[in-house]
């Protein structure tokens, strides 16, 4: 599983478990050091992971945070765990507080297994803020805080970078709260700015009152629309997806089905084509003119659909696999139709190989162009078999 289906699944876990967890504990093993893990922290290394990490703050002596993560020596993240039915709540009697300010590291997090909230030093340096930059419930958290988590994982840690977003998600969590409280109950000076814009008389007290009722029900039917909307949008993305994937299974069925004859047109047969088509549509300006016949001997590229005039053949039913090439002058008096040469082609991917010879190729198309370029014939030597 990837870092989101682990991050989902423990939530799910945690749904699951949570009335089973009976101490802090408890909490800590069955929620906390899982989570950890998941983050890529040894639980069970002591470089990385140590619990209740011991340090001298002022007068008080032994204090202990629940868990320090280290990465190459240094402490990263501290973390003060909580039971999981005890409500979150920093205050400045804090371990995370007093333990924040005498030790370098960067971030704090407090949590009881199923809420969890990341700090910094946003606002002042070397002191905790009192407010989070990054907080979820795991058990509905989503896919936009699971990319911020990530940046807490050992193998994607980068102090400077989680700083450099964390102003940004502390004061974006803080406009999205002012946003919920102004849907629920709108403010007199929210309503107030709306009114103006469609209501030209004076903006007495019974008018906010009137327009109050108003405007939360407009908001209530715009949000209701926009979901809508965007669920059916994402309705119609999925189906064209779904039809677009049933459509490349039918042609891949097509394709690996015998016709009449007993010929198979392979996937690779069709991909050497695309390949060869590409390559000579630099002298085409119809690619509709690059045309394939199959055979149980080979897979021939036409051009015009016209086997007079042969790009070239596929040879992919055998155990080497070849390209036959027609650019030799003498195939283009008086017909020709013969061979040059072939070419042996790559085992692990015959198809690559087909580009070391994109100048035959377009030789080739050339001279079915402008025959009146094709030089003289000389004497080659009989083609291979």
């Amino acid at each position: 599983m990837d870092f989101r289906e682990q991050i989902r699944d423990l939530g799910s876990r945690i749904g699951q478990l949570k009335e089973h967890i009976g101490t802090e504990e408890a909490t800590k093993n069955a929620f906390i050091m899982p989570f950890l893990q998941i983050l890529g922290f040894n639980v069970f290394n002591p470089l990385e992971v140590k619990p209740e990490f011991i340090a001298d703050v002022g007068l008080k002596k032994g204090e202990k945070i629940d868990y320090a993560i280290f990465k190459d020596n240094e402490p990263i993240l501290l973390v003060e765990c909580k039971h999981w039915e005890v409500p979150l709540d920093v205050d400045k009697e804090s371990q995370l507080f007093r333990y924040y300010h005498v030790s370098s590291a960067k971030f704090a997090l407090l949590t009881n297994g199923i809420d969890y909230k990341f700090y910094s030093d946003l606002d002042e340096p070397n002191k905790m803020d009192s407010k989070p930059f990054l907080e979820f419930d795991i058990t509905k958290i989503k896919d936009n805080q699971i990319a911020e988590l990530k940046k807490f994982s050992k193998n994607e840690f980068d102090k400077n970078q989680i700083a450099a977003s964390a102003s940004e998600l502390k004061y974006t969590s803080a406009l999205r709260a002012a946003l919920q409280a102004e849907f629920n109950t709108p403010s007199e000076a929210l309503v107030t700015h709306f009114a103006r814009q469609a209501y030209g008389g004076r903006m007495t007290q019974s008018v906010i009152e009137q327009f109050t009722k108003l405007f939360k029900r407009t908001l209530d039917q715009y949000l209701s629309d926009l979901i809508t909307d965007r669920f059916k949008s994402a309705m119609e993305t999925e189906k064209a997806k779904e039809d677009a994937a049933k459509a490349k299974d039918e042609a891949e069925k097509a394709a690996t089905t015998p016709d009449e004859d007993g010929i198979v047109t392979t996937e690779e047969e069709l991909e050497g084509f695309r390949i060869v088509k590409a390559i000579v549509c630099q002298k085409l300006h119809n690619p509709s003119r690059v045309v394939y016949r199959d055979s149980k001997s080979y897979f021939a590229i036409l051009l015009d659909d016209n086997s007079r005039k042969p790009i070239c053949r596929l040879y992919y039913n055998r155990g080497k696999k070849y390209i036959g090439l027609f650019n030799n002058p003498k195939n283009f008096q008086g017909g020709g139709g013969k061979e040059d040469h072939r070419a042996e082609l790559p085992d692990d991917n015959p198809n690559d190989g087909i580009y070391n010879y994109a100048n035959d190729l377009l030789q080739t198309i050339e001279w079915y162009e402008n025959p009146d370029s094709v030089p003289a014939p000389t004497t080659t030597e009989e083609p291979q078999n």
